[in-house]
């Protein structure tokens, strides 16, 4: 019986345009990811560097771009956030039947820009509807690393097969699987979060 949900959040709830970031830098030189970008994407994610030293050390990459050019390029990704899903969460932590947490792969420039886009109302309307509000740059994690879920699963006493794990990116869901969390690899464009009951 699944009494624990964890759902990602880009993809899940809000839109996502994955491939916009790289298509906004391609005018300043980007031809694709490298080693060394790959692996400050990821621990910018961890939040291990600050937006500013992010900033600083993409901008050493791309000279001919401003700091604002970076950051709406890097923001380019983050499209709308749909009303019918606000309500849809909302709703399910209005029946109380789960306990719900948010487990997102993000950083301090996205959560801001976020907030901005959504307004502050509606974010913290988002937000209050998990129980925790976990964000990989806020915890120094990220997936799909094992030590992400088993610090959400030991931290709030979580059993595995009582808990049910949402994800776009399989790379996410393989790993949830692989600790015995039940999964949903959801498609994005072919499914919505908004069928979560019919998948539990």
């Amino acid at each position: 019986m699944i009494k624990n949900i964890i759902l990602d959040f880009g993809d899940i709830f809000i839109n996502l345009d994955k491939s916009a970031t790289a298509k906004a830098m391609e005018k300043f030189g980007f031809s694709g990811l490298t080693t060394d970008l790959d692996t400050l994407f990821k621990e910018y994610e961890k939040g291990t560097v600050s937006s500013i030293a992010f900033l600083n050390d993409v901008s050493h990459h791309f000279p001919k771009a401003t700091r604002q050019d970076l950051i709406n390029a890097w923001n380019a990704i983050l499209l709308d956030f749909p009303d019918r899903r606000l309500e849809f969460i909302e709703a399910l932590a209005k029946e109380d039947q789960y306990r719900l947490f948010l487990l997102s792969n993000t950083n301090d420039i996205h959560i801001e820009f976020v907030k901005h886009q959504m307004g502050m109302e509606r974010f913290n309307r988002f937000r209050e509807s998990f129980e925790i509000f976990y964000l990989s740059y806020e915890m120094g994690m990220r997936k799909p690393d094992a030590e992400i879920f088993e610090f959400v699963l030991e931290e709030n006493k979580l059993i595995t097969s009582e808990t049910f794990f949402v994800d776009d990116t399989k790379e996410n869901t393989d790993a949830a699987a692989s600790l015995g969390i039940h999964i949903w690899n959801l498609k994005v464009g072919k499914e919505d979060i908004t069928q979560l009951k019919s998948y539990l």
